[in-house]
C-alpha cells in the first residue's frame, strides 16, 4: 500500500470570497431543500461539482462547470505536493470537538490489501459516483479512514504543523444547513523530510474505511476503465520487443487515477464520533404486531422507560441493553436485554465472524426484522441518527416503529474488518460528514 503526497486542487480566495460559503457536506446526506440552498450560497458552490441538480445531462454540466473554474482560476493547482492537515471543529451534545485528519493520496488495492470495508455497499450510489468520476475526473470530498498509531508517531509530528500559519480558517455562519455549526482549519506540509516520514509509516499501516465504502468501490470500477481507455487507445510504436517477444508496457503504475483522495484518523483521536443509525420501520401487519411484545420475551428481557411527552429524549440506551423500540408501547421506551439463558449468537448465520454476530444491527436485522417481523424487503426501512427524529415520525405516524440501537465503537468496526467480514449496510454514521470542495484531488 502507498501513501503519499499530492498536489491539491483549491479555491482561489481572490475570486470566491468568504470559503465558507463554497464547500458544502458530501453527497450522501444533502435533501432536495438542501441541495437548492447550497446552489444559493455562492455561484461556485462545490455542490455544482459534488451533487448537480438531478438533469439527464448532470455530470456534463459538473464536468464542464470543474473545467471552467479551473481555466478561470476559481480552482488552482497547488504548486507543491503536500499532505494537508485538516483539523475539523463541530459540536457535539452540547460540547465542542475537534477531530484532527491529514488527507493523502492513496493508491488503490483489492480489499484486504492493506484497505479494509466495514460495511456492505449497495450498486445505486457506486452507479452515480461512477458517471460523475468518469465525467469530472476528480475526487471533489475525500474518503474517511481510520489508522492505528500506538506508538503515537504520527501524532506530536501533526502537532509540531499545527504550530504554522494554516492556509485557510474558516467557520461557517449559523443556518439550517447540515454544517453550519463547523469550522475548518487546514495546513499544508511540505516539508520534504515530514513528507517523507508520514509517507512511510502510513504506508506501512492498513487503513479502515470508515466513511466511503461506495466511493472506493467505484474508483476500483474507474481505475479500470481508464486502463482499458489506455489499453484501446495503445499505439503500436509503445510496444517494446524484448528477446523476440512483444510486451505492452504497463498501463497502470503512477497514472493518478490509481489513487484515491482520502482523510486519515487515528482510531483514538478524541474528536472520532461514531453514531447508530436507528431504523424506521413500517409495513408490520397489524396482527403482527399486536403479537410482537410476547415474540420479543421469547428472545430478550423487555423493559419500559416513560418517556416525557413535552420533551422526549433518550441520549443513550441503557449499557446493558441491546437495543430501544419507540411505537410499541405508547408514552415509552421499550428496552430490549440479552436474556442469560439464549445465545443470541447462535441464531446469527453460520458464515459471519464473532464480531458480526455480536453487532446491534445484526441481531436487530436477523432476528427482529427477519425472523420474527418478516420483513424480506428494506424499502419499508428507513434511517435516522437522531432519537428526536424518529419519536416525531412515530408521533405523526409516518413509521409503525423505531428501532433504536447503540453508538458502536470504534474498535468494533476494526474486529469486524480485521475478521475479513462486513457489518450490515448503514450500521455506522460517523460525524461530522467530511466536507467536499476543502481539497480536491484531480485524477489526470
Amino acid at each position: 500500500m502507498e501513501v503519499s503526497p499530492f498536489r491539491g486542487i483549491r479555491y482561489n480566495q481572490r475570486i470566491v470570497g468568504d470559503l465558507t460559503q463554497v464547500i458544502c457536506p458530501p453527497y450522501d446526506i444533502i435533501t432536495p431543500e438542501q441541495q437548492k440552498l447550497y446552489y444559493k450560497k455562492s455561484d461556485y458552490n462545490a455542490i455544482r461539482l459534488e451533487f448537480p441538480e438531478l438533469t439527464s445531462d448532470r455530470y456534463r454540466r459538473a464536468a464542464i462547470t470543474f473545467q471552467q473554474w479551473l481555466k478561470h482560476g476559481v480552482l488552482q493547482l497547488d504548486r507543491v505536493s503536500s499532505f494537508y492537515l485538516h483539523d475539523h471543529h463541530f459540536e457535539y451534545s452540547s460540547e465542542k470537538r475537534v477531530r484532527r485528519g491529514l488527507i493523502a493520496r492513496v493508491k488503490l488495492e483489492p480489499w484486504g490489501s492493506g484497505i479494509y470495508p466495514h460495511e456492505e455497499t449497495s450498486s445505486k450510489a457506486k452507479s452515480d459516483r461512477l458517471q460523475l468520476m468518469g465525467a469530472c475526473r476528480a475526487n471533489f470530498s475525500p474518503l474517511f479512514s481510520l489508522y492505528q498509531d500506538s506508538g503515537q508517531k504520527v501524532a506530536p509530528i501533526l502537532s509540531h504543523v499545527a504550530q504554522e500559519k494554516p492556509l485557510m480558517s474558516l467557520r461557517a455562519k449559523r443556518s439550517n444547513l447540515p454544517d453550519s455549526k463547523e469550522a475548518h482549519t487546514l495546513w499544508a506540509i511540505t516539508d520534504p523530510d515530514i513528507k517523507r516520514e508520514l509517507g512511510q509509516f502510513l504506508s506501512s499501516q492498513p487503513l479502515y474505511i470508515a466513511d466511503g465504502h461506495h466511493r472506493y468501490e467505484t474508483a476500483l470500477t474507474y481505475r479500470q476503465e481508464r486502463v482499458q481507455e489506455q489499453a484501446d487507445s495503445f499505439d503500436s510504436s509503445v510496444i517494446a520487443t524484448l528477446n523476440g517477444v512483444k510486451r505492452k508496457q504497463s498501463l497502470t503504475g503512477k497514472g493518478a487515477f490509481n489513487y484515491m483522495m482520502m482523510e486519515l484518523v487515528e482510531f483514538s483521536d478524541p474528536g472520532l464520533v461514531v453514531l447508530p443509525l436507528h431504523r424506521l420501520v413500517r409495513g408490520i401487519a397489524s396482527s403482527i404486531l399486536v403479537g410482537l411484545g410476547d415474540q420479543l420475551r421469547n428472545f430478550f428481557v423487555v423493559e419500559f422507560v416513560l418517556l416525557k411527552a413535552a420533551s422526549p429524549d433518550a441520549s443513550g440506551l441503557p449499557a446493558d441493553s441491546c437495543l430501544g423500540i419507540l411505537g410499541l408501547q405508547p408514552g415509552s421506551l421499550v428496552v430490549l436485554k440479552k436474556r442469560q439463558d439464549i445465545s443470541l449468537e447462535a441464531m446469527m448465520p453460520g458464515n459471519r465472524s464473532q464480531a458480526y454476530r455480536e453487532f446491534g444491527v445484526s441481531i436487530l436485522n436477523h432476528i427482529i426484522l427477519d425472523k420474527i417481523l418478516g420483513l424480506t424487503s428494506k424499502e419499508n426501512v428507513a434511517y435516522t441518527v437522531g432519537f428526536k427524529e424518529a419519536y416525531q415520525q412515530i408521533k405523526e405516524g409516518k413509521y409503525q416503529l423505531a428501532f433504536l440501537l447503540n453508538p458502536p465503537q470504534p474498535e468494533m468496526v476494526k474486529a469486524v474488518a480485521d475478521a475479513q467480514d462486513r457489518m450490515p449496510s448503514k450500521s455506522t454514521y460517523f460525524y461530522p460528514k467530511l466536507p467536499a470542495g476543502l481539497v480536491i484531488n484531480p485524477l489526470d
